[in-house]
């Protein structure tokens, strides 16, 4: 994994699409893991990459994204608890 997680949670999975597709061509991050909710209503994007990959990512996508996300965030340098969390959530789609 790259030493950061970005979150965006957004409303639909065409919207979800979008967003990664912004992220990863704004910036040098991996899709780690994604999950919907609500019946796909909400569908939260993990990516990862170095910090400032991440930021860029993120921004891009609340900016330019066809939906406004619900939510975002960063973390940086993120506590093993953390990523083993994103991976055990990854190994569902495997």
């Amino acid at each position: 994994m790259g030493n950061a997680l970005g979150f965006i949670e957004i409303t639909g999975v065409v919207a979800a699409t979008d967003a990664l597709d912004i992220m990863c061509k704004a910036a040098d991050v991996s899709l780690a893991t994604w999950e919907r909710k609500l019946g796909g209503r909400l569908v939260t994007l993990v990516v990862e990459g170095e910090v400032e990959a991440v930021r860029q990512a993120i921004e891009a996508a609340t900016a330019n994204a066809i939906k406004k996300p619900a939510a975002t965030g960063i973390i940086p340098n993120p506590h093993s608890e953390i990523t083993r969390m994103v991976q055990l959530s990854a190994s569902r789609f495997k």
